[in-house]
């Protein structure tokens, strides 16, 4: 799905609602059968609503070999679904060289995903084997967990903090047209500067729901000048998938969903 795709799916819509799937057992309703049976469970009942999935690799990696072909199932799932949702690996992978290049090529073609999420550390040579698959590379920016204050919002000499000095580089190493960025919702006064920065980059907006940031704000500060309601994915996780721990979790799931991209409707500047 390239730019021009995206940007029209999300007006067509009226939202960038995204559903991020990330499967704890622990948190599981009573009487469902494993990792594959829940998370099937959530896509077959939000797959009209959502625009977006994006697993969470780490909840499936945690579980060893179960946990993998339970991701197999769900990508392959997901890919099959007539509604074609975008499709991001929330993976943050961050190496370089031939590394990086085989995690792409695992992750974007032979899996399939249009996106994927990457921590920049390492510098560009991290990043560009990802760009040169013609697919999304979603690189940090500033994240929503209250940790990103440690290093994310350190002062540089010249006067910007770390993350507005990794934003200037995906700009030099990408474009709107292939790069994305994350931004969390907790921070919304921050996520305006960097729409300013990036006044035409797609932001994928975590923190929305169990983290507490607000769609309102999220919109008012992050979306595109221009074109009111469009440049954002905006993800929500936990307040979708345990919206109930009883035996209509799959309803109430859905609910959640359409609930969230109502809001997301409404909250859309004029």
């Amino acid at each position: 799905m390239n730019y021009q795709e995206l940007s029209q799916r999300i007006e067509q819509s009226g939202h960038g609602l995204c559903i991020g799937i990330d499967p704890d057992p622990a948190q599981f309703p009573e009487g469902v059968g494993g990792l594959r049976e829940f998370c099937l469970g959530i896509i077959d009942s939000t797959a009209d609503v959502a625009l977006a999935y994006k697993p969470n690799f780490a909840f499936f990696e945690a579980l060893g070999r179960p946990g993998w072909d339970a991701l197999d199932a769900v990508t392959e799932h997901l890919r099959a679904l007539p509604q074609k949702p975008f499709l991001i690996a929330d993976a943050k992978r961050g190496d370089i060289g031939n590394t990086a290049a085989r995690y792409a090529e695992g992750i974007l073609e032979v899996m399939g995903y249009d996106a994927i999420t990457v921590a920049p550390y390492m510098g560009r040579d991290s990043v560009e084997p990802f760009l040169r698959l013609n697919k999304w590379v979603i690189g940090l920016g500033l994240t929503s967990n209250p940790g990103a204050a440690d290093l994310q919002q350190l002062k540089l000499e010249d006067g910007r903090h770390l993350y507005e000095a990794v934003v200037d580089a995906y700009r030099e190493w990408g474009s709107p047209e292939n790069l994305m960025i994350v931004a969390g919702a907790t921070r919304p006064e921050a996520l305006g500067a960097l729409r300013e920065r990036m006044p035409e980059t797609f932001f994928l907006v975590p923190g929305i729901g169990a983290q507490g940031g607000s769609v309102a704000d999220v919109m008012r500060h992050g979306a595109f000048r221009d074109r009111p309601g469009l440049g954002l994915l905006i993800n929500a996780s936990r307040s979708v998938l345990y919206a109930s721990k009883g035996s209509d979790w799959k309803q109430a799931a859905r609910k959640a969903a359409t609930d969230l991209a109502a809001e997301i409707r409404s909250a859309r500047r004029p």
